[in-house]
């Protein structure tokens, strides 16, 4: 039976990639899936199929990055994530008012989409691009800064807030609860094996691994002149003066040394300070550096072996590297575990200090000290994790197990499983 799907993830793109594959294949198998994000997503979001709801949201997470990661900021951040909810709230309900979803597919750590599901009164069901927590491991003791008392008068007048938008809904104050209140299915985007206190997790959580979003369509090349023909390009072209735009897509290793991709990610971004470090780690050294500055400014010249720009086609890169000196969120994780590539942890929140350190626990990288680092440290650490045959034959190991984990299939039948049941259930009540 075709099922209609409403997805409504944060608007962030570790909360948006890891979702796409599973909306793709909602699709391919004759569901209708209608997914609620911001502009900056909505391309990739109509690649997978579904119809596309643009709403002016903007996911700020930059409060849980370094020093600044304080109760004050914290906190600021969840206030305007309230504002955000009360104000577009019922533009999110008008969308799928007239066609209702049979399910409303939420993020773990948002609050729309799980206000939604209560507000149409139809079933719910959280996606979780992170590890998820229970009475054995708490997400939320490794998510909040250390100076954020439960008492805080200012948390108390959020949640103030939060129980008047629920009482103005009609909708129960749980479902204005991030990570609070369960709910009967969690698909979770990471494998068991890589979630703390994994084999605690009961049935309702599916931990499905990570699935790869579709392709971006390359564009066609230009035909070719019928003049002479143009001079070969020279084998190490001189680095730009400052970060070029991102590659575009079709990207390829410009020599045959060994690659370290450096990336901090799409959110964390403006350290121009560790990318310094970066730099001067890998200078005319063998490694051929294929570096993404963010929002960074990098001031050139760089070294002829430093291939800088503001972004990065990650997953084409990943084919190519030997290493990834990342920020370890969840998305790049399972990428570089996809791709059999050794991480190198340079985190910028716990969350992401926590994936770092669980993948060096499982012999899959090693993690550094962010504010601690040195050039030599960086270097020294790409060199051993690439030299360590223990952490190869784990890549290979993982690697083989993620491809099996199930993925964005075992996602979809999971859904269908649960609505076939909840027909079922409600089958037998009405007779």
């Amino acid at each position: 039976m075709a099922r209609h799907f409403a997805f409504v993830p944060l608007a962030a793109h570790g909360h948006v990639n890891p979702t796409l594959a599973l909306a793709g294949e909602l699709v391919s198998r004759g569901h209708r899936v209608t997914y609620a994000t911001s502009a900056d997503h909505a391309p990739a979001v109509a690649r997978t199929g579904a119809a596309v709801v643009e709403l002016p949201w903007k996911a700020e997470l930059s409060a849980m990055a370094g020093s600044g990661y304080t109760a004050g900021n914290m906190l600021a951040m969840m206030a305007a994530g309230v504002t955000e909810l009360t104000e577009t709230f019922d533009a999110l309900v008008a969308a799928f008012s007239e066609d209702r979803p049979d399910c409303v597919c939420f993020d773990i750590m948002g609050l729309p989409g799980r206000a939604l599901a209560d507000r149409l009164g139809v079933p719910g069901v959280a996606l979780a691009p992170n590890m998820v927590g229970n009475a054995h491991f708490s997400l939320q003791s490794v998510m909040w800064p250390a100076d954020l008392s439960p008492s805080d008068p200012r948390l108390a007048a959020i949640g103030r807030a939060l129980a008047s938008f629920a009482a103005e809904q009609g909708i129960s104050p749980a479902s204005v609860q991030p990570l609070s209140a369960r709910v009967p299915l969690h698909l979770v985007f990471v494998p068991r094996a890589f979630q703390i206190a994994g084999d605690t997790f009961g049935p309702e959580f599916r931990f499905l691994g990570p699935s790869l979003p579709p392709p971006v369509p390359t564009p066609p090349r230009a035909p070719a002149s019928a003049g002479p023909a143009a001079p070969a390009a020279p084998a190490t072209p001189a680095a730009p003066a400052a970060p070029a735009a991102a590659p575009a897509a079709g990207w390829r290793p410009r020599t045959h040394d060994r690659i370290v991709l450096i990336s901090l990610g799409t959110v964390f971004n403006d350290r121009p300070d560790l990318l310094r470090i970066c730099l001067d780690a890998f200078a005319d050294s063998p490694w051929h550096v294929v570096l993404a500055t963010g929002r960074s400014a990098v001031p050139g010249p760089f070294p002829a072996n430093i291939e800088v720009h503001r972004h990065v086609p990650q997953l084409e890169v990943l084919r190519h590297a030997s290493v990834f000196v990342s920020h370890t969120g969840m998305g790049s994780t399972m990428e570089a575990l996809l791709h059999g590539v050794p991480l190198v942890s340079v985190p910028q929140t716990p969350e992401q200090a926590l994936n770092g350190r669980r993948a060096a626990e499982l012999g899959l990288g090693l993690a550094l000290e962010t504010e601690k680092m040195t050039a030599d440290m960086l270097r020294d650490a790409v060199e051993d994790v690439v030299a360590d045959a223990g952490i190869a034959a784990n890549l290979r190991r993982w690697r083989d197990m993620l491809g099996a984990a199930g993925g964005a299939q075992a996602g979809a039948v999971a859904l269908e499983e649960f609505l076939d049941l909840r027909t079922t259930a409600n089958r037998k009540v009405t007779r």
